[in-house]
């Protein structure tokens, strides 16, 4: 298995990735592609307004023709055409540079594009807050069915993720057919929480994800005693850090190892590995509120699992792709063998047998997302069967 390499570099094509293994059309993310194949030539940087430009297109497309089935009643199948356009304004945004105003119309649309899918579509997602030191941080709140409390998973963003991304992972839906609500989080420092509230990431995920916790608690749906943690890419050091410092959580998992950012840091600045987003400096500079370089290395410095990994008591997974470009398999040993502590620990290597080998598995999805399903329905007491 392998990333469909559609253009000459890396970040473009884990873009399209990104849109296909969220729900994209082949055909329609082809047309987008296609007039700007030779622009990618040129590097992951330059280019990106001709990206923007042609998946916004496919975007404003896709919501004229929904507005035509919504006029004719056909409200799911307007609701179907609108989750595509939210997706592919979303994946053209997260191409932009910092400062680019057409990344702030872009994302607005997005997001308002992606709330009336959900209400058409009749989707079990509700738009919540979070409370966050003075603040508050939005949420997708994604309920299983069926009466009664339940066990819930909160999932978080990596470096350049949003909520409604994880949504499309399709893992809060394996874990609603598990009988597990999911509460996707744009924690700071993604999403609408840097967009919109100005909240920048803080290595020590307890700070957000312990009010996430208090929220859950007051839910009359939610098993107190059955609250899972999990996240994507950079959230391999988001989740462990908050299941280490949070003792109400039961479980825990990551999509892909992320064992120590910080360094990983030293190593893009040596060109060692992939880099997740064009204008990548920028970029982690605006998600940590840093003002130049030493200010970001300075914010990003505890951005290392060492010695975090020990203080895990609960039942915790780590996996990671075999071949992943951008964090090195090294760090998913590092995690897995630093939980001493954990009473059930599970290392899971995504080899080319099955799939999964990219970054967070970003060739093929499917595997990552049942995996950690199954997980937390044998360590939360959901069900891995079809009957409850």
């Amino acid at each position: 298995m392998a990333l469909f390499e559609y253009f000459p570099n890396y970040i473009w094509n884990l873009s399209v990735s990104i849109a296909i293994e969220s729900g994209g059309q082949i055909g329609e993310i082809i047309d987008m592609c296609q007039p700007i194949r030779d622009a990618a030539a040129n590097g992951a940087d330059a280019g990106t307004a001709q990206f923007l430009q042609q998946w916004v297109a496919m975007g404003d497309k896709l919501i004229g023709l929904a507005a035509e089935d919504e006029a004719r009643g056909r409200s799911l199948s307007a609701a179907a055409k609108l989750e595509r356009a939210a997706l592919y304004l979303l994946v053209g945004e997260r191409m932009q540079g910092h400062g680019n105003p057409e990344r702030v119309t872009t994302f607005a649309k997005a997001q308002d594009t992606f709330a009336k899918a959900m209400t058409l579509g009749k989707h079990p997602v509700e738009r919540v807050m979070i409370p966050y030191e003075g603040s508050e941080y939005p949420a997708l709140y994604c309920r299983a069915p069926g009466e009664g409390p339940k066990p819930v998973v909160m999932y978080c963003n990596g470096l350049d993720s949003s909520k409604e991304l994880l949504y499309w992972s399709k893992l809060p839906h394996a874990l609603a057919a598990r009988g597990i609500s999911t509460l996707c989080v744009d924690q700071p420092g993604t999403g609408e929480a840097l967009r919109i509230y100005n909240l920048p990431a803080t290595p020590h995920s307890e700070k957000w994800a312990t009010p996430a916790v208090d929220w859950l608690l007051q839910q009359p749906d939610v098993d107190p005693a059955r609250i899972g943690m999990t996240g994507i890419s950079l959230g391999g050091h988001f989740a462990p850090r908050a299941v280490a410092f949070e003792p109400r959580f039961a479980s825990g998992a990551v999509w892909g190892a992320n064992h120590n950012w910080a360094e990983v840091q030293q190593k893009r600045l040596r060109r060692e590995g992939e880099n997740p987003v064009p204008h990548y400096w920028g970029h982690v500079m605006w998600v940590f509120g840093a003002t130049d370089m030493d200010d970001f290395h300075v914010k990003s410095a505890d951005m290392t699992l060492n010695g975090v990994m020990e203080r895990i008591k609960v039942p915790f997974l780590v996996t990671h792709g075999e071949h992943d470009r951008q964090i090195g398999l090294e760090y998913a040993h590092q995690s897995y063998e630093q939980l001493t502590n954990s009473p059930q620990r599970e290392l899971k290597i995504f080899t080319a047998r099955e799939g999964g080998v990219e970054h967070v598995g970003a060739d093929n999805m499917s595997y990552g997302r049942d995996y950690i399903a199954d997980w937390f329905a044998e360590t939360l007491g959901g069900h891995t069967s079809g009957a409850a």
